[in-house]
C-alpha cells in the first residue's frame, strides 16, 4: 500500500510543498530505501522513527519500505521529516486511513521515545500550508505558538507521536494552538539605555537622528573612549517600531536559522546584531554547505553594527557591497541559488589611525602618514561610498562630562524620527520604497529635485571633494531626509551643506 503525507522543505526563507510517499510491501527482502535527494538528518530519520514507533506501541513487521520525497530533484535537509515519515508508515500499514491525513501538513523531530522536538522553519511552513488551503498543520508543542502566528490556519501542537495518531484517528481532541498578537506587541523590549546618558557628542546624535529617519548607513570615526560604541548601542531606542509585515519577515529569517527564542513566537523589535571582527564572510552574509542566513540577514529591518571596522578581514568587508546596495544576499551553489533579505542599516565604528589618537588633542599620535593610509585603506572606496554618513566623534571635553544628563534624549529623537518616517511612508505609498535610503533612478530625480543655486553649490562640492557618482546620490538622499526632519518639501542649500558635512572621509581625502 502507498501512503502520501504533506510536508515542506525550505528554499531560502520560504517553504515549498514536499509530498512524502511511503510504499510498504511484505513481499521481497526486508529493507528501507529513501530517495528524493535526502541528506544528512533526513537519511538518519529511520534510526529515530522506528524506535519511536516501537516505544509508542506500534509494531512494524519486517517489510520492504520505499520512501520518496517529491519533487525528487530538490535537496531536503533537517529532522522535520521524522513525523510525516512515521505517520506515512502507519498509514501504509493500514493503521491510519489516507483520508485522515489528506490536507494536513506535518513537521517535527522524533526522539527515540516518540516525543516531538522543535524544528526550525515552522513559520514559513505554516504560511505555505495556508497558501495551499491545507486543513491544518501538525507540529511539536514547542513550535505551536510560532505556527499560530499565521491566521486562518489550524495549528495542532502535539507532545508526542501517540497524541498525533490519536488526533488523526479522532480518539483525542486537540485544540488548535493560539497566540495573542496584541499581547506580543505589548511585550516589546523595554530599553534601559537612553541617549540622555550620552554626554556631549551632539553632532553625532544629530547624525544618528538623520540616519535613523532615512535608514542611512553610518560610520563613526574617533579616538578610543569617545563614545562610538555607546552611541551605536543606543540606536535601537530611537528606531520606529516594526510593522506586522516587517515582523513576519524578520521572524521567518530567525525561524529558518533556528535562532527564534523559545519564548517568542514573533520578533517584535528591530534586530541589533554585533558580530565580532573575526567573523568569516560566510558567517557575515550567509552560505555554507547547507546555506543558512548570515549576520547581515539576521539584522534585516534592523541594525548591523561593526565595531572596529578596519579589524575585519578585507574580503569579509567587501562581500557587504552587494547586500548594502540591493538589500538582499544572493548565494549561488552548484545545485541551488538562494536569496536572503538583508535590508539593514549598517552602523560601523573605527579609529582614525592604528594607535587611535590622530584626532585627539590630549594624546600624541605615534603613527606615520603611511601607517595611517594603510589602516584606512582596509576599508575600500566602493564600500565607503555605500556608507551615507561618515561622522567624526571627538573625545568628550571635561565640561561635557560633568553634566548630569544630556538635553537630547531618546524619546525626543524618536518622535522626530517617527514624523520623518511617516512623511516618507505617505510619499512612497504607491512605490516599493519605504525610506529615502532606497531612492534611485527616476524616483531620486522626482523626489530630490533641487534649484539652480543648489546645483551650483553641489557642483562646487563634488568637484572640490572629488565625490563619486554614488557619493553624489548619497548626498541627495541625506539632504532629502534632513528636509523631512524639518518638515519641508524643498531641498535647500543648507540641507546639502549639512549632508556634505557628514562625508568626513571624502573631505579628508
Amino acid at each position: 500500500m502507498i501512503a502520501k503525507v504533506s510536508c515542506a522543505a525550505l528554499m531560502g526563507i520560504d517553504a515549498f510543498k514536499v509530498e512524502l510517499e511511503v510504499d510498504f510491501s511484505r513481499s521481497g527482502m526486508p529493507c528501507f530505501t529513501m530517495v528524493g535527494l535526502a541528506e544528512g538528518a533526513v537519511k538518519e530519520s529511520k534510526e529515530r522513527v522506528f524506535p519511536a514507533l516501537k516505544n509508542c506501541g506500534f509494531k512494524v513487521p519486517p517489510a520492504r519500505i520505499t520512501v520518496n520525497l517529491a519533487p525528487a530533484d530538490v535537496r531536503k535537509a533537517g529532522s522535520a521529516y521524522d513525523l510525516p515519515l512515521a505517520v506515512g508508515i502507519l498509514c501504509a500499514m493500514g493503521i491510519i486511513d489516507q483520508e485522515k491525513i489528506d490536507g494536513w501538513y506535518m513537521a517535527g523531530e522524533l526522539s527515540l521515545t516518540g516525543e516531538l522536538k522543535s524544528v526550525p522553519g515552522v513559520l514559513p511552513l505554516a504560511m505555505a500550508a495556508r497558501e495551499s488551503s491545507a486543513r491544518g498543520l501538525v507540529v511539536p508543542v514547542a513550535n505551536g505558538s510560532e505556527g499560530a502566528v499565521v491566521k486562518d490556519l489550524s495549528v495542532i501542537a502535539a507532545n508526542d507521536l501517540g497524541q498525533v495518531v490519536r488526533f488523526l484517528l479522532g480518539e483525542e481532541v486537540v485544540e488548535p494552538a493560539t497566540v495573542d498578537i496584541d499581547t506580543l506587541w505589548n511585550e516589546r523590549q523595554s530599553f534601559f539605555n537612553d541617549f540622555a546618558e550620552v554626554k556631549g557628542q551632539e553632532h553625532a546624535k544629530r547624525a544618528i537622528e538623520i540616519a535613523a529617519a532615512g535608514a542611512h548607513n553610518l560610520l563613526f570615526i574617533g579616538p578610543p573612549g569617545s563614545g562610538k560604541t555607546m552611541l551605536a548601542k543606543r540606536i535601537p531606542t530611537v528606531l520606529p517600531p516594526l510593522r506586522f509585515e516587517e515582523a513576519l519577515e524578520v521572524t521567518k529569517i530567525y525561524s529558518v536559522a533556528g535562532q527564534l527564542p523559545k519564548d517568542r513566537a514573533l520578533m517584535v523589535t528591530r534586530p541589533f546584531r554585533t558580530p565580532h571582527h573575526t567573523i568569516s564572510d560566510v558567517g557575515l552574509i550567509g552560505g555554507g554547505r547547507y546555506p543558512q542566513p548570515g549576520e547581515t540577514s539576521l539584522a534585516h529591518r534592523g541594525v548591523l553594527f561593526l565595531d572596529e571596522m578596519p579589524e575585519f578581514k578585507k574580503n569579509v568587508l567587501e562581500v557587504l557591497r552587494q547586500p548594502l546596495e540591493d538589500g538582499e544576499v544572493n548565494i549561488s551553489r552548484s545545485l541551488v541559488t538562494l536569496k536572503y533579505p538583508a535590508d539593514v542599516m549598517l552602523v560601523a565604528a573605527m579609529n582614525p589611525c592604528p594607535c587611535g589618537y590622530l584626532t585627539d588633542e590630549t594624546h600624541p599620535c605615534e603613527c606615520s602618514p603611511l601607517a595611517v593610509q594603510r589602516y584606512r585603506s582596509r576599508i575600500s572606496g566602493p564600500l565607503l561610498d555605500r556608507i551615507d554618513l561618515q561622522v567624526d566623534v571627538p573625545a568628550v571635553p571635561y565640561d561635557d562630562l560633568k553634566q548630569v544628563r544630556s538635553n537630547v534624549d531618546s524619546g525626543t529623537m524618536r518622535e522626530r524620527i517617527a514624523r520623518a518616517r511617516l512623511i516618507q511612508e505617505e510619499r512612497y505609498a504607491a512605490m516599493p520604497i519605504l525610506t529615502n535610503s532606497e531612492l534611485e533612478g527616476s524616483a531620486l530625480e522626482q523626489y530630490c529635485t533641487i534649484g539652480e543655486a543648489e546645483h551650483a553649490f553641489l557642483k562646487q562640492a563634488v568637484e572640490s571633494l572629488g565625490l563619486s557618482a554614488r557619493a553624489y546620490t548619497r548626498v541627495l538622499r541625506i539632504s532629502r531626509t534632513i528636509a523631512d526632519l524639518e518638515g519641508v518639501d524643498t531641498i535647500g542649500v543648507e540641507h546639502l551643506a549639512e549632508a556634505i558635512n557628514y562625508r568626513t572621509m571624502d573631505r579628508q581625502g
